[in-house]
C-alpha cells in the first residue's frame, strides 16, 4: 500500500519536474505534457494512495467511507462552484487554500496545486480528497500552528490506526497511535477557517468544545462521528469493537440528536404567545458555519381552520459577514468583518418568542416548530452554477433543508 524505504517520494523530484517543463516547453507537445500530468499524478499516488487500493483488504471501511461527505470533498457540485469563485477573487491567489483541508495531501505537494484544481473541476476526479491515506499516513499534529497542521510520514510503510492488534500483511506495517482517539487529528481542517484567519476567535468554527460537558466529561470528536460498533477492520478478520467511518454529522441520524425544542403556548385572548427553547446538545458550534452560508433555521407554523396557515416566523443561527467594499458577502475568505453572529454555542439554550393574533373561526390550532439545516444560499450566479454542475440539478440534495427536530401540538382556543 505505501512506498517503501527503498524507494521513498521525493518533494524534490517532482519539482524538477515542473522546472523541465518550464525549460523544455516550447519543444514539447501535447503528448508530451500529457504524460507529464500522468507522472506527477502517478508520483502523488505513490506517496498517497488511493481508497480502490485499501479496499482489497478493508471492504467495509471503504464502503462506509464512500457513502460520507468526507469520500465528496472534491467530488460535489457545491465544492467546484465554491472553487471556482474563490480562484477568481484576490484570494485565489494561494490557490492550495480549499484543498489544504479537501485535498489535505496538497500540503506535501505544493508544486502540483494546479493538478488538484483540474482533477477537481473535471468533476470525476481519480485523486482522493479525503480518503484512507490523507488521515491514516498523519503522525503527528502540530497544534502551535493555526490552524493545527498535519505531520505526515511518506517514507515507510507505516500506517497508523488505535488497534493496538494489527494483524501482519504485507501491504503495509500498522503501529498504534493514541492521536486515532483524539480530537486533535480532527482539528487539522475543522478548528478554524485558513481564509478567514484575520477574524480571529470572531469566525472560529467549534466554540469553546474544549470547556463543554461533553469535552470535560472524555468525550472526543470521534466519539459521535466515529462511533464504535461491531465488525471487521479487515476482510475475514475476527469480529471487533470498530469505529465508524460514515462520519455522521449533518448527513445521518446523529443530526436528530443534535438539539431538542420545548414549545409552550399561551392563548390569551386575540392574542397567542409561543415560546421555544433550543437546546443544542452538541459540544460545538450548532451550526459550524464553514461553508460560509451553512446555516440552522427555527421555522414556526401555525395553523388554524382547514389546516390554512394564518402566521409564520423564523429565526436563522449562522453568522453574517462583510467584504472590504461594506457588502454583505457568503463567501468567507472576503469577509473583512462579522456583522452578525447568532450562532449556537457549544450546548446553549436559546429561548425565542413569537406573538401573533389567536387564530380565528376555530376551536382549535396547530402549532408546529421546526429545527433544519437550511438550504445553500448565495448569490444567484453561484447558485445556479451549482445547479447546472450537479446531474440532479435543482434537486440536488444542498437544494434541500434537512431537519434535525420537529414539534407538533394541537392547541385549544379558550374563550
Amino acid at each position: 500500500m505505501m512506498v517503501g524505504k527503498s524507494s521513498p517520494v521525493k518533494i524534490g523530484q517532482i519539482a524538477a519536474l515542473a522546472v523541465a517543463a518550464l525549460l523544455l516547453g516550447p519543444w514539447l507537445d501535447h503528448g508530451a505534457v500529457a504524460q507529464e500530468t500522468v507522472l506527477s499524478q502517478s508520483t502523488i499516488e505513490q506517496a498517497f494512495p488511493t481508497s480502490s487500493k485499501c479496499k482489497r483488504c478493508h471492504e467495509r471501511v471503504f464502503e462506509e467511507w464512500d457513502t460520507s461527505p468526507l469520500s465528496r470533498s472534491i467530488h460535489s457540485p457545491a465544492f467546484r462552484a465554491s472553487l471556482d469563485t474563490f480562484l477568481a477573487s484576490p484570494a485565489g491567489k494561494d490557490k492550495a487554500q480549499c484543498f489544504r483541508c479537501h485535498a489535505p495531501h496538497v500540503r506535501e505537494f505544493p508544486d502540483q496545486v494546479q493538478l488538484f484544481i483540474n482533477q477537481a473541476k473535471a468533476g470525476d476526479p481519480s485523486l482522493d480528497g479525503v480518503a484512507c491515506a490523507q488521515c491514516h499516513l498523519i503522525k503527528h499534529v502540530d497544534r502551535t500552528k493555526q490552524p493545527p497542521e498535519p505531520k505526515y510520514e511518506l517514507e515507510s510503510k507505516i500506517v497508523y490506526g488505535p488497534y493496538k492488534d494489527s494483524i501482519q500483511n504485507r501491504a503495509h506495517q500498522s503501529i498504534e497511535l493514541g492521536l486515532f482517539q483524539k480530537s486533535d487529528l480532527c482539528l487539522n481542517c475543522h478548528q478554524s477557517v485558513p481564509s478567514a484567519v484575520g477574524l480571529g476567535k470572531a469566525n472560529d468554527l467549534l466554540g469553546n468544545w474544549d470547556q463543554s460537558k461533553a469535552a470535560k466529561s472524555g468525550k472526543e470528536c470521534q466519539t459521535c462521528h466515529m462511533p464504535e460498533q461491531v465488525g471487521e477492520s479487515a476482510n475475514g478478520e475476527k469480529k471487533r469493537r470498530v469505529a465508524n467511518h460514515t462520519f455522521p454529522g449533518r448527513i445521518g441520524k446523529l443530526r436528530q440528536e443534535a438539539a431538542k425544542l420545548e414549545v409552550k403556548t399561551k392563548v390569551e385572548g386575540e392574542k397567542t404567545t409561543v415560546t421555544v427553547k433550543v437546546q443544542s446538545l452538541v459540544p460545538h458550534n450548532l451550526p459550524t458555519t464553514h461553508p460560509a452560508w451553512a446555516t440552522v433555521v427555527l421555522d414556526l407554523d401555525i395553523k388554524g381552520k382547514n389546516l390554512t396557515t394564518v402566521f409564520t416566523d423564523k429565526r436563522v443561527y449562522g453568522r453574517v459577514y462583510q467584504d472590504a467594499k461594506g457588502q454583505k458577502t457568503h463567501f468567507d475568505y472576503e469577509a473583512v468583518k462579522v456583522l452578525e453572529d447568532t450562532v449556537l454555542k457549544p450546548e446553549e439554550a436559546r429561548v425565542e418568542t413569537f406573538t401573533f393574533p389567536t387564530p380565528k373561526d376555530t376551536k382549535t390550532f396547530d402549532v408546529e416548530a421546526t429545527l433544519n439545516y437550511a438550504p445553500i444560499t448565495g448569490p444567484a450566479p453561484f447558485l445556479q452554477r451549482v445547479e447546472a454542475e450537479s446531474s440532479k440539478g435543482s434537486q440536488d440534495p444542498v437544494f434541500q433543508s434537512i431537519e434535525i427536530v420537529k414539534y407538533a401540538e394541537n392547541v385549544a382556543v379558550t374563550k
